[in-house]
């Protein structure tokens, strides 16, 4: 169920932000969603942290505001701008491959072994972005740019926010959760430096740049777009992630990752059917090949996973074995010992 819920908040992400683009501007429907998103997940962080007993610090922070930027600054200002500009069910195909760049990320920055599976996966999925994005006839070069850059950059936070987790010892909510917070704290400052009258003139003045200029924060949150905000913000963005993290809990990091695998297939069907979007030849084929690399991925994950398990009990029955062998040889050392002992003070004695 929670695997289930995830995957349909997540696949309707694109829709609902779509949906939205016409009142807010995409910036400040970051803020708002990234804001809501981590006031949902604060209680369960909160208690994370107090099973830990731990204090977040200068450094815990420092590692939060360059997520926050990666994720939320970089990756999904380019998500949200994408949206803007190019089909919300192309979007939702081409973020789908994150965990690809992801994998790449992970050799370069951590390296971590790339496995026969993941090389697969990331060939068949690269094929996969090939054929949506057909260089040979870009119809909208600038939406694909956008979604491939936000895909990448989310690729990176990935591995970053791994990086930290592991350095600090903090589980996945915590990090969300945190790094929603810092990254809408400096999204705000940046909001209002588009209002500074130097700052704003000079942004006018660049084409690509003037929706940029004192952008709104709260214009057109009021109770007319009360509905549309909460499931941005507590359905989607909030209780997305939310259930994400409890389905990662509850089985494993393979089984929670089905979210990003379904959802290339279900968004454009989700978008077909709700908004009216024409999904291309092309982008079917594409979609197809990108669930194929998943499905390799996923088995991939599943193989390892098992070798892992049996490698640690293989680990641990052979220490158990030798101990009791240990046990049994000292025993009889000891028994012989006595016996040689005994039969020594029988011949003193004679």
């Amino acid at each position: 169920m929670y695997v289930a819920f995830s995957t349909l908040m997540f696949s309707s992400m694109e829709i609902a932000l779509k949906a939205a683009g016409g009142a807010f501007n995409p910036i400040q429907l970051n803020l708002i969603r990234f804001f809501i998103g981590g006031v949902i997940l604060l209680p369960i962080a909160l208690r994370a942290l107090n099973k830990q007993q731990h204090h977040l610090t200068r450094s815990d922070w420092g590692l939060f505001f360059l997520t926050g930027f990666v994720c939320v600054i970089v990756s999904m200002t380019l998500y949200q701008l994408a949206i803007s500009v190019d089909e919300a069910s192309t979007v939702a195909v081409l973020f789908s491959c994150n965990p690809v760049f992801a994998l790449i990320f992970s050799y370069l920055i951590l390296h971590e072994r790339l496995g026969r599976a993941n090389l697969i996966a990331v060939v068949i999925s690269i094929i996969g972005l090939i054929v949506i994005v057909n260089p040979a006839h870009l119809t909208n070069p600038i939406g694909l740019s956008l979604a491939i850059g936000s895909a990448l950059t989310f690729g990176l936070y990935s591995i970053v926010s791994r990086w930290g987790s592991v350095r600090h010892h903090f589980n996945g909510i915590i990090m969300t959760c945190f790094t929603f917070f810092a990254g809408s704290f400096e999204l705000l400052l940046l909001m209002l430096l588009s209002h500074v009258p130097a700052v704003a003139g000079g942004m006018r003045q660049v084409s690509w740049l003037s929706q940029f200029a004192a952008m709104p924060i709260l214009k057109n949150v009021s109770l007319q777009y009360f509905w549309l905000l909460f499931f941005i913000g507590v359905c989607v963005t909030g209780g997305g992630f939310a259930f994400y993290f409890l389905a990662m809990e509850r089985s494993d990091v393979s089984t929670a990752s089905l979210v990003f695998f379904i959802k290339p297939g279900l968004a454009p069907i989700l978008a077909a059917l709700l908004i009216h979007e024409q999904i291309l030849t092309n982008t079917v084929i594409g979609i197809v090949i990108i669930l194929l690399g998943s499905v390799v991925t996923f088995m991939g994950n599943r193989v390892k996973s098992r070798e892992s398990q049996l490698a640690d009990q293989e680990a641990t029955v052979p220490a158990s074995d030798f101990q009791e062998e240990s046990q049994t040889a000292a025993a009889k050392l000891r028994a012989r010992a006595q016996a040689h002992v005994k039969s020594s003070s029988t011949e003193s004695t004679d």
